[in-house]
């Protein structure tokens, strides 16, 4: 390990410079738990500062950074991204941008390229888990043979056409004492402002000033990061003469999941069970999204209703920048009956005997007419509108307001 001059981050922890990642997680569990904002309100800024601390030095280049160079090689390694300058602010004292030497003025008002969006796809298990990937962009950069000026020193000329604005003002008369102006992008320049002669032109980029280059980002999607959440590299986009270069901005698309779907830190999934199961008890295993093998266990018993939800504390997904604490898992159970005539006549009654006794069914008075009950194709529709034709006469105006067929939905 290189010789570390900074401990500060160490020293919030209350480890060595020289912890191992076993006494990093059980430190900061510890204090964790101690300082977290639900046990203790006041202490909001002290879990920043553990969370922060644990974010770095469980990173192992994040670590290494801090480690050789301390705050100022984390400060530069990190881009300014993520919120880095308030905690930095907090922690260390003085803003980022501060410490960057005020870059807003350090521009000297250069206009800002536009920023260049690009869609990630993630599985869930990879915001489960957290993920490193390697992205493979092309942007333009300025050529390295000509500085970004297009050819040799003095080669480039303002545009006589346009005057260096890049465009032309045409006036066209229409009527006497009736003009119209018309604006076009110069044709001599197209609309650079500038001209440079075909001889003195620069070899690598032609006179474009820019040349294609392919960029690959380090990709570091943190455990517990949502749908549409922005990762940001500042400064990365298009680069241009005499203009700042705009950002990266990758936006996460969440892939649909097989068994699980996220409510912000909470998943949910539905499991089948038979009759046997939901009346008796059971055990099933399930994969979980960092490939654990989890044992669900109901005793004997305890009745599963059709449709009820159970929940698995603490099994959810990972709290973002504090992964340590996870939402919960909420299991649907949706209960499977046996087919009809599944069993004989005599083992049905000997199972009557043995589940709760029916309800007393009251005593009928008045006339009484017996009705069968039928199965039901719901996709079909219920066919009332074929049975009120029947009774549908012009002459009578009632019938024309009769409603749908009623329907027993089981829910």
């Amino acid at each position: 390990m290189a010789n570390v001059a900074d401990t500060k981050l160490y020293d919030i922890l209350g480890v060595p410079p020289g912890a191992t990642d076993n006494e990093l997680k059980k430190a900061y569990r510890k204090l964790a738990k101690e300082y977290h904002p639900d046990k203790n309100p006041n202490a909001g800024d002290k879990f920043k500062e553990i969370s922060f601390a644990y974010e770095v030095l469980s990173n192992p280049e994040k670590r290494e950074l801090y480690d050789r160079y301390g705050e100022q090689g984390l400060r530069e390694g990190s881009g300014g991204s993520g919120g880095m300058d308030d905690i930095f602010s907090h922690i260390f004292g003085g803003g980022l941008f501060s410490f960057m030497g005020n870059q807003s003025r350090s521009r000297n008002g250069r206009r800002r390229g536009e920023d260049m969006m690009h869609p990630l796809k993630v599985s869930l298990e990879d915001l489960y888990n957290g993920k490193t990937t390697k992205l493979q962009l092309s942007k333009n950069v300025l050529c390295s043979s000509c500085n970004g000026q297009g050819g040799k020193s003095g080669a480039v000329q303002k545009c006589s056409a346009c005057r260096g604005r890049g465009v032309r003002i045409m006036i066209r008369q229409l009527a006497p004492g009736m003009v119209q102006q018309m604006q076009s992008v110069c044709s001599d320049c197209n609309g650079e402002g500038e001209v440079i002669n075909e001889k003195d032109r620069c070899k690598k980029c032609e006179g474009k000033k820019v040349i294609k280059e392919v960029k690959i980002l380090e990709v570091h999607v943190d455990k517990g990061m949502k749908h549409g959440q922005r990762i940001t590299f500042t400064g990365e986009a298009d680069q241009a003469p005499g203009v700042e270069p705009g950002d990266i901005v990758l936006l996460l698309q969440e892939k649909e999941n097989e068994v699980f779907q996220r409510e912000g830190n909470d998943l949910h999934m539905t499991h089948k069970i038979g009759l046997v199961e939901a009346l008796c008890g059971f055990q099933f295993t399930f994969k979980h999204l960092d490939g654990r093998q989890i044992v669900v266990k109901y005793p004997p018993g305890k009745v599963i209703e059709p449709g009820c939800v159970r929940v698995v504390r603490g099994e959810g997904m990972p709290q973002y920048r504090n992964p340590f604490e996870k939402g919960d898992l909420y299991i649907k159970f949706d209960v499977q009956f046996p087919e009809n005539n599944w069993i004989s006549p005599e083992k049905l009654s000997e199972l009557e005997d043995l589940l709760p006794s029916r309800p007393e069914v009251p005593p009928v008075i008045g006339d009484t007419e017996e009705v069968d009950l039928q199965e039901f194709d719901n996709t079909r529709g219920s066919g009332g509108g074929q049975r009120r034709e029947a009774y549908n006469d012009s002459s009578d105006e009632e019938s024309t307001h009769h409603g749908p067929g009623v329907q027993c939905a089981h829910q």
